[in-house]
């Protein structure tokens, strides 16, 4: 028979109780040079392993083989790398049992037997053979048979048995500690986290060194405690388990953090006076309960410090002696590389998270903000049921929908914003940014930067590039209010954007395309201006495509009760006050008023009534409404200062030279240097009949 003997094991990479004593004895133990990498360290124990040792393939075609094979059989090393096995070492004759049984064979057993084989000069010699699966990511790659020549069957008696199966027990377990090391190495390099390696490796580390318990501990951060952060303890009774806490002082596990130092303690019951038995009782009531006798701690070192500990445990006194710590501290060492990695890791996404958690919370603000804004500012509804308003509202519904330029013209105080945001809100850029912008509360010399922006260096405090108000609104509107008063030199650049919708920062030559809508108002005559050289006429028509006015408050007194309700309510509510009623009196004062702050006027009277209410109606101090509003002055200082008698002549004089027009070229308002607005108001406080100068033409 080829196979004279056969004993099979399966898995026998996680047997605890090595081989029969019919299985043989091998050499002294292997001197191998721990300080080696895992992979050179497999590399020197396979050459110098006093045994003969092959891999072959799927095929059983040799891809391996060490020195003692070719000594052993005679081959020269080409001759071997590529060759079927059964050729290299089989007798001819029983080649055909041979190729049988090992077709017989299970891919993941692991085989001792007796062979007869031949080496290449025909000599026929017995052998021991132990053959098994070579395992990698969990796949069998490739088997490893190993030869082991029978010198004198009979000096091999029973009492040799025992010692030689220790020692091929002993050649295994250096092998599985090799492979270990190498795929923790492998896992490392592949940046595995930390619980997927201790996860890995474990189990494998509970196996080799027959202990119950493998746990990872780090400190907290006061530096003081230790926190079991993970844990392999299938058989632990709970009381240590992940999250347990335990003190640096007082454990042996902090005792090897704090000295960074290997620390083996081989009986538990032996070392309890060593420490204060305050500090000592957490650690010891763990030990007594889950009933462990001995354990390794190993601090997991880099760049000179401990950043947690490596705990194997087990309830056997001495389970480990100085070799173990030896290759545990290689063990450590990678750990450590992938707790370091852990944790930087940690701090990058923690940081993310808080800079991700600050961006919510001030888009959130930014949010609740501009909300807040348009509520307080009464952009949220436009109250009013008058033909003048709902006239403006049915233009506002005409041209939203389109990307029109819209020049809305009013007095201060009408609510021009009000209708801008509106237009806004119906246009098909309502998701996108609604940017305001009063030209007139802009200094002359920043008002460039701030529309345009700047690069750096443009000028003196320019320290780094900034986006002007036309970008930022980019995709949505733009509301220039009080145009009118917008610089010449600016007006050239505001032309440009009109028409080749485009802009140049301050300091650059490179044009910056747009794409938004352009919404402008005005309480000025623009006519006017144009006629006094101070606007220019082509931007005029690109902003006048679609004209709005907005009516005046006195233009619109039926609205007057339904703002008085709204404004009550609204301040009510911020002062913590409810009105029953609203004095009619009240109502009747407000509506014969002249309102020259129109509804800003209005608002701030209310508001300032609700504050200084003690009474559940409303009403208004009459005083507060008799009191002479004060005059706008006009650009030329003819009327500044003139009594109101003189005032009414002169404008009289003006309407009778214009033949009662007010607005235009040959208008009242132009020959008195005044906005129409304006002249209208006076020539109603005054009490002057403009139309009798229509017929009365001066001559």
């Amino acid at each position: 028979m080829y196979h004279t003997k056969v004993k099979r094991i399966t898995t026998i990479a996680s047997s605890e109780g090595g081989m029969s004593s019919s299985e043989p004895g091998l050499p002294p133990q292997i001197q191998i040079n721990t300080g080696m990498g895992p992979c050179a360290l497999l590399n020197e124990f396979f050459e110098q392993v006093p045994e003969a040792i092959v891999f072959v393939d799927g095929r059983r075609r040799v891809v391996r083989a060490n020195q003692e094979f070719v000594r052993m059989f005679g081959y020269a090393p080409e001759e071997i790398i590529g060759t079927l096995l059964s050729s290299l070492i089989v007798p001819p004759d029983l080649r055909d049992e041979a190729d049988q049984l090992t077709a017989s064979m299970s891919q993941t057993e692991t085989v001792c037997s007796e062979s007869v084989c031949v080496r290449k000069g025909g000599q026929r010699f017995e052998t021991h053979l132990l053959e098994g699966p070579l395992c990698i990511s969990g796949q069998v790659a490739f088997k490893y048979i190993v030869f082991r020549e029978i010198a004198d069957r009979e000096q091999i008696g029973n009492a040799q048995a025992e010692p030689e199966r220790d020692r091929l027990e002993h050649v295994f377990h250096e092998r599985d500690r090799l492979r270990l090391l190498l795929d923790l190495n492998n896992r490392v390099a592949a940046h595995c986290g930390l619980r997927q390696v201790f996860q890995a490796i474990s189990s494998e580390l509970r196996r080799l060194f027959k202990c119950e318990c493998v746990g990872l501990a780090l400190p907290d951060a006061s530096d003081e405690t230790l926190r079991q952060h993970l844990i392999d303890f299938p058989e632990g009774k709970g009381h240590f388990k992940e999250g347990t806490i335990f003190p640096v002082e007082g454990s042996a596990a902090g005792l090897a953090y704090r000295r960074t130092k290997a620390v083996v303690l081989n009986s538990f019951s032996e070392v309890k006076a060593n420490w204060n038995s305050e500090a000592f009782r957490t650690f010891s009531t763990i030990v007594q309960k889950e009933g462990t006798e001995s354990g390794c701690f190993l601090p997991l070192m880099s760049e000179g410090r401990a950043l947690g500990v490596l705990q194997l445990i087990s309830r056997r006194e001495y389970a480990f002696a100085g070799q173990d710590v030896e290759f545990l501290d290689q063990v450590a060492n990678q750990i450590a590389i992938t707790l370091k990695n852990a944790l930087k890791y940690d701090e990058v996404t923690a940081a993310n998270s808080r800079l991700a958690e600050a961006e919510e919370r001030s888009r959130n603000e930014s949010l609740a903000l501009r909300e807040q804004i348009e509520r307080t500012s009464m952009f949220e509804d436009i109250v009013g049921s008058s033909p003048a308003l709902r006239s403006v509202l049915s233009q506002v519904g005409k041209v939203a929908p389109s990307d029109s330029t819209v020049l809305i013209l009013g007095e201060t105080g009408t609510g021009k914003e009000l209708i801008a945001r509106a237009i806004h809100k119906r246009s098909m850029r309502a998701k996108r940014a609604f940017i305001a912008v009063n030209c007139s509360a802009i200094p002359p010399s920043l008002i460039a930067s701030e529309l345009f922006g700047h690069e750096k260096g443009a000028f003196t405090g320019a320290t780094q590039r900034r986006l002007g108000r036309f970008e930022a609104a980019d995709g949505g509107t733009i509301f220039l209010d009080e145009v009118g008063d917008v610089p010449p030199e600016i007006q050239v650049a505001l032309l440009r954007v009109l028409q080749e919708r485009e802009i140049e920062r301050v300091g650059s030559d490179k044009p910056i395309p747009v794409q938004l809508r352009v919404v402008a108002a005005t309480h000025r005559d623009l006519n006017q201006l144009v006629a006094e050289g101070k606007f220019r006429q082509d931007l005029l028509y690109r902003l006048n495509v679609v004209p709005i006015n907005v009516p005046s408050l006195r233009e619109r007194t039926e609205d007057i009760p339904l703002l008085v309700e709204y404004f009550v309510d609204r301040y009510g509510k911020k002062s913590g006050k409810k009105f029953k009623t609203i004095d009619r009196e009240t109502l009747k004062l407000f509506q014969e008023y002249n309102w020259p702050g129109n509804i800003r006027e209005l608002q701030n009277v209310i508001e300032r009534a609700v504050i200084l209410s003690e009474e559940d109606t409303f009403l208004v101090d009459e005083t507060w409404l008799k009191r002479e509003q004060p005059e706008v002055a006009g650009p030329t200082g003819a009327l500044n200062g003139a009594l109101l008698k003189q005032e009414k002549e002169m404008i009289e004089a003006a309407l009778a030279d214009s033949c009662g027009c007010i607005s235009g070229p040959m208008g009242a308002a132009t020959k008195l240097k005044l906005p129409r607005a304006t002249l209208e108001a006076k020539i109603k406080r005054l009490g002057i009949d403009k139309y009798r100068f229509k017929v009365q033409p001066s001559k």
